[in-house]
């Protein structure tokens, strides 16, 4: 049986209809390639036609502000994909004329591009034979090899990189690895796979050797880091409230936050205005009041956040130019954003 060529057949009968496939422009092609990193393709899709409108070409998105693509990009998690993807565009600018590098080996300078993003760029713009290794390739080749590999160790990787090398139709390599992602995530799904319908059934090990359940393996991951975050929410009387950019190489860089007390387990309102956080920024006076009772927990890839909106009144007035009627124009994470819909849906 060869493989590629089944997959291309059920691909070219099965493929979704999706705004990116209807284009080789590799800027485009970049930009969903980018989205789709890590993002389900019903969450990525407005977000990738609302970047196409608002730059349509690589100058305009080389040109906006970093606070403007973060600001388009909320909602999508992994803020770094957003920042890396604004210093590719200058990148694409400044280095290449504003024309799109037309080879893997080109392609893979730019900031924030590895080799999966370069080998699908320059595969289905190019027709260059890289092939493509996501997780729904991990999976279609570990069931259907029975590869016990583990996926995320660097034998595993180099091994499947190897092996969907060798399979890729070279004669059409950008439909061939399409066809094997679409495959993965719509027919070889990672619960309740369709083997009953696969037109690889009669060859698969792993069906044969009824692992599917089983496959592909993961080494053990990461312990999940907790962290407390208490954020200090002014409710001024001038409508104003206070944020701050969040700057370093942790979580949101870039994005905007209210002011914000970490601390190593839960604590009370009485720890609170007795830390001297608190005390720089409001005066004696100044009442606390705690918006959510239960601390909501948000989940991010190795830590899980516990977190508490404390709303802050102070009869004294407090310096800050934001105002609640403008709060929007910011870029804040979703948890943020999530606190500030509830807040002024209470509040109105």
């Amino acid at each position: 049986m060869d493989f590629s060529k089944v997959l291309i057949q059920w691909y070219l009968q099965n493929d979704r209809d999706l705004p990116w496939r209807k284009t080789k422009n590799p800027y485009f092609v970049w930009l969903s390639e980018i989205i789709l990193q890590q993002t389900r393709v019903a969450q990525g899709t407005p977000y990738y036609l609302t970047f196409v409108k608002e730059f349509p070409t690589v100058f305009e998105l080389a040109e906006a502000s970093e606070t403007h693509v973060l600001k388009l990009w909320q909602g999508l998690g992994y803020y770094s994909r957003a920042r890396n993807l604004h210093f590719a565009a200058k990148q694409v600018v400044n280095d290449f004329g504003g024309v799109f590098p037309n080879s893997y080996d080109k392609i893979i300078q730019l900031k924030g591009v590895g080799d999966y993003t370069a080998s699908a760029i320059s595969s289905i713009c190019f027709k260059e034979p890289h092939a493509v290794v996501d997780g729904n390739v991990y999976r279609v080749l570990a069931r259907y090899f029975n590869m016990g590999t583990a996926i995320n160790s660097s034998k595993g990787i180099k091994e499947f990189k190897a092996l969907a090398q060798e399979l890729i139709d070279p004669t059409q390599p950008g439909t061939s690895n399409q066809a094997i992602m679409e495959f993965g995530a719509l027919h070889c799904k990672p619960q309740n796979p369709l083997c009953d319908t696969c037109p690889l059934s009669e060859s698969c090990l792993a069906l044969k050797h009824k692992t599917i359940k089983e496959l592909p393996f993961k080494e053990k991951k990461l312990k999940i880091k907790k962290r407390y975050f208490n954020y200090l929410v002014l409710n001024g009387e001038q409508g104003n409230t206070i944020l701050t950019e969040r700057k370093g190489k942790g979580i949101w860089q870039g994005l905007f936050e209210f002011p914000l007390i970490e601390s190593d387990d839960l604590i009370d309102a009485k720890t609170i205005v007795n830390t001297k956080e608190f005390k720089q920024l409001f005066s004696k006076r100044a009442s606390l009041s705690l918006f959510n009772e239960k601390e909501i927990i948000h989940k991010l890839s190795h830590q899980h956040l516990y977190t508490k909106f404390w709303i802050v009144e102070d009869e004294e007035v407090v310096k800050s130019d934001i105002l609640w009627n403008k709060i929007e124009q910011y870029p804040v994470p979703i948890l943020i954003s999530n606190f500030i819909r509830s807040f002024s849906t209470k509040t109105d």
